[in-house]
């Protein structure tokens, strides 16, 4: 079976880190390998070029190939300002599968939904979608903070309806889906995955001091994260110290917006001399400074999915998680972690003071949590999930029929 993976802003190669490099760029890579080494696939995934030098495809695994579509200039944009490009992006694939059709199209964010849908218009190719985040919730959110442009919830519900099966990553997501008028059978829920050769519970921890519990929070520098949530708590939890990866490159952080927004709420709340910033960390390097950590934070005011929770129980670490979006699905609450509600420091305090006071139920929910990992969340296991999707796809398209799944 060959499979064309469109994921139009969020490249598998990509460093992570930056606004607009983070789960989507982990989930589509890994998605991609594992279908191709699990079950033999043959992977193409299609995103936009965002450097002039970029050949035009690259091999990232055993049978996956990096295509780089050009759209627009060869440079980054913010993804929020690539719809002008995508009218571009949809002819070059329709060229290509015209002349090469995969099997089956899984787009990925809903520029990839629009534009897959007119590539693939006319050739008889099944599209499934996963949205990764719905515009939706975004507005609920950030309100007149929300940066979407305009169109966008009208096009994902178009999207939802169109497409031959929408695959969300957890309920939360697939209640929305059904409020924006999605039909219920043609929606899937399958998790993201974790890597499980990566993260683990055995394995070395990065160095700590001696004697000052480690609090970790780990993901992109922007507000609707969570972070000034966690470091409002930490005023609130005498003598921890609180890391926070993420975001450009340390060197680069007193330019960062978020980077000098956390730091003056730090010195607004006096735990400046317990909270570091260290910027970028080299994924190899996440796993030890996951296993450093009493704890993973991770309170973001929304969540489609949420990643970093699964990375943190699949190396044994106890997880304290804003009980939103997929990580309701994921965290079990007082068995592989702690739920609290969004956006309230005091509670987060409250959650993290008796954590760090029970060390030995600490460590039964991060043995609890890395069994969870494991029995659900591998990527073998996610991507043969994806491919029973395909396969009934692909098998509709070759009785000729376009098909509502039982």
């Amino acid at each position: 079976m060959r499979v064309a993976l469109v994921s139009e802003h969020a490249s598998p190669l990509a460093t992570l880190g930056g606004v607009d490099a983070g789960g989507q760029n982990v989930h589509v890579a890994a998605l991609a390998t594992a279908l191709a080494r699990h079950h033999g696939l043959e992977v193409v995934v299609h995103t936009r070029r965002e450097r002039p030098d970029a050949p035009r495809r690259v091999p990232m695994a055993p049978g996956v190939v990096v295509d780089h579509v050009d759209a627009g200039p060869a440079r980054p944009i913010p993804k929020d300002e690539l719809v002008p490009h995508m009218d571009e992006f949809a002819a070059r694939l329709r060229s290509e599968w015209v002349a090469e059709p995969p099997d089956v199209v899984h787009s990925h964010f809903w520029m990839s939904g629009r534009a897959s849908l007119e590539a693939a218009r006319g050739l008889g190719l099944p599209v499934a979608h996963t949205f990764h985040a719905l515009g939706v919730v975004k507005r609920r959110h950030q309100g007149r903070s929300d940066t979407s442009p305009p169109g966008r919830i009208g096009i994902e519900r178009d999207i939802s309806r169109r497409v031959d099966r929408v695959i969300a990553t957890c309920s939360d997501e697939l209640f929305e889906l059904v409020r924006l008028g999605a039909d219920r059978r043609r929606l899937t829920v399958i998790p993201c995955g974790v890597d499980l050769e990566l993260f683990r519970p055995d394995g070395q921890a990065a160095p700590r001091r001696a004697g000052r519990p480690r609090l970790l929070c780990l993901g992109r520098l922007v507000e609707r994260k969570g972070v000034a949530v966690a470091i409002a708590a930490l005023a609130e939890v005498p003598g921890a110290e609180l890391l926070v990866a993420g975001g450009p490159d340390e060197r680069e952080l007193g330019s960062d917006p978020e980077a000098r927004r956390l730091w003056a709420l730090a010195e607004r709340h006096g735990v400046s001399d317990r909270v570091r910033l260290l910027g970028r960390v080299a994924r190899p390097e996440v796993p030890a400074l996951v296993r450093s950590a009493d704890a993973v934070v991770c309170v973001p005011w929304y969540e489609p999915f949420g990643i970093v929770p699964l990375e943190a129980m699949a190396c044994g670490v106890p997880v304290v998680t804003a009980a939103v979006g997929g990580m309701i699905d994921t965290v079990v609450d007082g068995v592989t972690g702690v739920h609290v509600p969004p956006r309230r420091p005091r509670r987060l305090a409250e959650a993290l003071r008796a954590l760090l006071a029970d060390p030995e139920r600490a460590a039964g929910l991060g043995a609890a949590g890395a069994v969870r990992a494991r029995e659900r969340y591998g990527w073998a296991r996610v991507a043969a999930a994806t491919l029973s999707v395909y396969a009934q796809l692909a098998g509709v398209r070759a009785r000729g029929g376009k098909g509502v799944p039982a």
